[in-house]
């Protein structure tokens, strides 16, 4: 599933063609994605301007003059791109793409700059999904969510707040949206190799008896930010299906030190140790059981 720096990637490549467009028309080719779309969806879209797409935790949101916003999720296929080739000559006809068996929504646009395009998504498995929303303080998608591990709200501190007295181990604890938003499977693998830390340990044993966070709960927090900061210069990675709006691969998925590498040598200098995976709340985590304590 696309994590926190593929939704940013996509993000970054839609937002060029779509911020100040004005949406023309809607194209559903189904009733429904993971679920149905909502009701009036298309009269709510057609004819909005949109404002500066953003991002909040693995939701890409696109915002409406009228007030409205858009959100989508990616689910486990999901995927945009661009159409926007134009035809040299006096009338620079727009040539549209030929339709994909799972293009399953068409967003007809009209940019002030780049003049006609569609965004098109296709979505295979159809675990992704579209809503629509006023305000996100008030949208059960965000209610309980917790702070963006890119933004000013996130810190040791925080965390240290959440996970005072709890056995929660800290896999499992920073996969909570409530703790933390936006993060998966993937990255927290690579931020607990990086900060050194077992996956099976309990939360509280990070936070001091003050409440204030232990030395490798502070590099926890930064290596959380450090590891999706990397992941988003690298373009994201690229795991079965995902590919960015404009049809790359992200490659991140060649820098990872410990996700997929169960068998292989740990690459933490000096180590002998080899990398291991184990099954938390479901899902696989691989960790070297060497260095990580």
């Amino acid at each position: 599933m696309p994590e926190l720096p593929e939704v940013e990637t996509v993000k970054n490549g839609l937002a060029p063609f779509m911020d100040g467009a004005r949406i023309s028309k809607v194209v559903l080719n189904r009733p429904n994605l993971r679920f149905p779309f909502p009701d009036q969806f298309k009269s709510e879209l057609e004819g909005q301007v949109i404002g500066q797409l953003r991002r909040r935790a693995k939701y890409l949101i696109i915002p409406l003059a009228s007030g409205q916003n858009m959100l989508a999720h990616l689910g486990m296929s999901g995927s945009f791109k661009i159409n926007a080739e134009l035809v040299e000559g006096a009338n620079r006809k727009f040539v549209p793409l030929a339709a994909l068996k799972h293009d399953h929504v068409v967003f007809e646009i009209e940019h002030p700059q780049k003049g006609r395009v569609d965004i098109i998504y296709n979505d295979p498995r159809r675990f992704g999904y579209m809503d629509l929303f006023a305000e996100e303080e008030k949208s059960p998608h965000f209610a309980t969510m917790g702070p963006e591990p890119l933004g000013n709200q996130f810190s040791a501190k925080h965390l240290a707040q959440r996970f005072q007295n709890k056995k929660t181990p800290i896999k499992s604890a920073l996969l909570d949206q409530k703790n933390v938003a936006g993060l998966g499977n993937i990255y927290v693998c690579e931020a607990l190799y990086m900060a050194q830390i077992d996956p099976k340990r309990p939360v509280g044993d990070l936070v001091g008896k003050n409440g204030d966070p232990k030395k490798q709960l502070e590099v926890l927090a930064a290596s959380i930010v450090d590891v999706l900061n990397q992941a988003i210069l690298a373009g994201g990675s690229t795991l079965k299906d995902f590919k960015h709006a404009d049809g790359e691969l992200g490659y991140f998925q060649h820098r990872f030190k410990t996700y997929g590498r169960e068998g292989e040598s740990c690459l933490t200098p000096d180590c002998p140790g080899t990398i291991s995976r184990m099954v938390q709340s479901g899902r696989s985590t691989f960790y070297c059981p060497n260095c990580q304590h």
